[in-house]
Parts: structure tokens; sequence; C-alpha cells
């Protein structure tokens, strides 16, 4: 692209870009960005993320942090655990990623996104650093809401991990609490090809003292989690070893809430809830896995003397897309017929879409199915029900494996349906054949889910 010129004698005052959407576009076509690219983005290193908070005057020491990773789950975690701060009065940042409609949703305070004049005077201001260390997106981005939350003096912010944890750009921060929520097969060619592996990429956020929630106690890698948090004397706790919770058996055909009963295994610690019920507006069955992260963090946060009571808990759970503006995960987006969709895109995460789905009512399935070419899509297809009529579309960016590769591979599994060469086509068709009875399914991707919300 054309890059602007800079009056270097006074750069903020020159007008460097003089809209959102020019900064926008400068961000997605001059910054190497991981959904476009894939490892190709990565730079394996925090050397210009600490650059640029240099420059910055180190936004990420002026403020209180909760850093959160993990394969799936970690999206959700941090939307429920900002939700809970915010409703106990906490002025709350939240950063996450990635953004599904508006880039603007990766940075937020207390719900509200970034604002696009704050966007453009930020770019503005430092674009004659950005076009010197030539950042990633995401090292722009995280810098960009680093200063945003310095700027209007936050309470605490939850930092969500992009990728992995130990080189992720968000590592630069020393939280008060960390949280890793699960670890699966994802990202493998930059990770590592074995459970272990990637548990030693996302225990890389385990900072010295700083205590540390594991979501679920997974026998394959506790041990590198123990063997991480001693290394650091940090205390280590495995939520699954607190809580137990399960889903409550009045379940409504379409639920608004996921209804949840739960009880506190270990009772030594004396910041037990007081409570025993709760109402979640996510409600997909996987949540039950992150809500046992989010509940021992509350604790820790307790103890921490953060004043956040049981009431606050359930409120906030009770709206937590409304309070942070989540979306994506298990959603209703139409009711005759139902389409759901879910940013649910590796193994593990399929495998939870499909137990949602077999909890659910219909005549007949109907899958809208979109898969990257990095991603082992093998694994996840020999996953699918061969009973769903399907419609494979190809998201709209670089990285996209082409909907007729995806259709043929299925054919293996034998599953079958039509090829089409955008979401929103596949989707079209799949309403159109769809009766008022049947339920539509849209996922395989993140970017798949992005293109019809």
């Amino acid at each position: 692209m054309n890059l602007p010129e800079i009056n270097h004698d006074n750069p903020e005052a020159s007008g460097i870009f003089e809209s959102y959407g020019a900064v926008i576009s400068y961000l997605y076509s001059r910054l190497p960005m991981f959904s476009r690219l894939g490892a190709d983005a990565i730079k394996a290193d925090l050397i210009n993320t600490e650059k640029f908070c240099s420059h910055l005057s180190e936004p990420q020491k002026k403020f209180k942090s909760v850093h959160i990773g993990g394969t799936n789950g970690k999206g959700s975690s941090s939307h429920m655990l900002a939700a809970i701060l915010q409703t106990a009065g906490y002025k709350t940042g939240l950063y996450t990623s990635p953004h599904l409609k508006d880039f603007r949703e990766r940075i937020r305070i207390n719900g509200e996104m970034i604002s696009e004049q704050e966007v453009l005077e930020f770019v503005n201001n430092n674009y004659e650093f950005i076009e010197r260390i030539e950042p990633s997106f995401f090292e722009a981005t995280v810098a960009m809401a680093f200063n945003h939350f310095s700027l209007n003096d936050i309470d605490i912010a939850i930092i969500e991990v992009g990728l992995g944890g130990r080189l992720d750009s968000t590592n630069v921060i020393k939280p008060e609490l960390s949280l890793i929520s699960n670890i699966g097969y994802d990202h493998m060619n930059i990770l590592g090809n074995t459970l272990q592996l990637i548990a030693g990429e996302k225990a890389g956020i385990i900072k010295k003292g700083v205590p540390v929630v594991i979501s679920q106690k997974q026998i394959d890698v506790a041990n590198i989690f123990l063997n991480k948090a001693q290394e650091q004397q940090s205390e280590i706790i495995f939520a699954t070893d607190e809580w137990l919770i399960k889903r409550a058996i009045e379940q409504d055909s379409l639920p608004e809430y996921l209804k949840i009963e739960f009880s506190q295994i270990n009772n030594k610690i004396p910041t037990e809830f007081k409570f025993s019920r709760l109402d979640l507006d996510l409600t997909g069955s996987y949540q039950l896995k992150n809500l046992c992260g989010v509940l021992s963090a509350v604790k820790q946060l307790r103890m921490l003397n953060y004043v956040i009571s049981d009431e606050d808990i359930t409120k906030a759970l009770k709206q937590v897309k409304s309070l942070t503006g989540l979306m994506g995960r298990w959603q209703m987006l139409q009711e005759s017929p139902r389409v759901i969709c879910d940013t649910g895109h590796n193994e593990d995460g399929i495998k939870e879409v499909i137990k949602n789905i077999g909890q659910s009512s219909f005549k007949k399935l109907h899958m809208v199915i979109g898969m990257l070419k990095d991603k082992d899509s093998s694994g996840i297809l020999k996953m699918l029900p061969e009973s769903a009529v399907y419609y494979f579309c190809q998201p709209n960016l670089p990285r996209a494996k082409p909907a007729v590769e995806l259709r043929n591979e299925a054919n293996a599994y034998n599953l079958k349906g039509e090829y089409y060469l955008s979401v929103t086509e596949a989707l079209d068709a799949a309403k159109i054949s769809a009766e008022k009875d049947d339920l539509i399914f849209v996922g395989g991707s993140t970017f798949v889910v992005a293109e019809i919300i």
C-alpha cells in the first residue's frame, strides 16, 4: 500500500491518517497478521512488545491484571471473570482476540469498546515508531490495549493470551493471578505436537510468586504445571479439585440460561460461596469446565482483598454477553429453523460442539462447516456425524482451506454435501433446505462464525 507522508517536525499534528477506516486498512495490510498468514506472522520473542511498551512509558505496569491462557475456554473464562469484576464495581479492562466483527471488540473497558477516535489517535501518534520496529498486528494491538487501559485509569484488566503463553506478546505483564483453562491439540506447528510441549508453552505465563489456577486437572500434563509453579514459587490450584459442578436437571428445550448446581470439595479455605445454584447466559455445556476455573479465580481474588459478593457473581454470570459483548459461544442466531454457531475449531472444541448437538432436539441436522489450511481437518472430520447434511464453505481469508478440498476430504469420512465459495452462500443454502424443526449448525472455524454473526 502507499504509505502516507509524515511531517517529521510534528507528526502528531500532521494527520497521518484522517479516518478510522484508513487506520484499520493500514493495520490489516501493513502489519503481519496471524489470522491471515498463520505461523509466518508470529515473532517468537517478546522484543517488539517490550520495545513498544518502553516507547509508551511502560503502560502495562500501571494497572493490575489477571492473565488467562489455555487451548479452549480462555475467551469465555476471560469474559465471565470480567463480568464479575465489573459487576463488583471495579473498572475492568478486557483484552481478547481475535475479534469477530469489529476490531475494537479486542479492547474494552466495562464492556465498552475502545472508540474509533482513540484507535486513530494511537496509530497517528505512534506511526513513525511502528514503521521503525515493524511489529506484528498482534504486537501493535497489545500495545494499544495496554496504553488504553493505562490512560483510562482502570482498576484491573483481564488479559487473554493470544497463542501459547511463554512467548505471547501479552506475557510482559506481572499479573495478580494467572488462569489456564485447559490443554488440547491446537497450533501444533507452533507450540509442539504433544500435550506436554503445548502445556510447557502455556505454563510460561506462570510468574514468580503469582498464584495460578488450572481449570481442569489433566493427568497427562498436571506435572508440567506443578513443576513450573514450584520453580516460580507460585501457589497452584487445580479448580476441579475444589468444585463439583454439574448441569441442573431442569432444562428447557431452548434454554436462555445454562442452569448449574455446584458444591465445594475443599472447605479449608474460608471463602466458600453461600450459594449452590446459578444461571449462566452462555448455554454451551462446555462452560461447566470453564466455570470451575472462574470460581477458583474469584476465590483467589477474594483472598487478595478484592470485594466480590455472592450476589455480584450470580448477577454477572446471568448477563455475561450483555456486560462484555461476548459472541459466538453456542449462540443462537435464529429460532425457526434453529441456527446455532460456535467458535470451537480444534478437536476438543468440536467434541464439545458434538456433545451440545446431542443434547439438542431437532428433526434433521444441517452443518455449515469451513476450516483453515493449517488445522488438522482430518481429526475434526472423523468426529462429525454421518447423518447430517453438509454445506462446505471457506471463510474469506488466505488461510482458508478451499471448500472443494474440504468437501473431498469429508467424502472419505462418509460426510455428504455440496461446497460453496462463501460462508453466506452455504448458510443461505442450508436455510432453504431446512424445515422449521431442523437444526443448522455453523462453525469449524472462528472466521466462519465471524462472517455470519
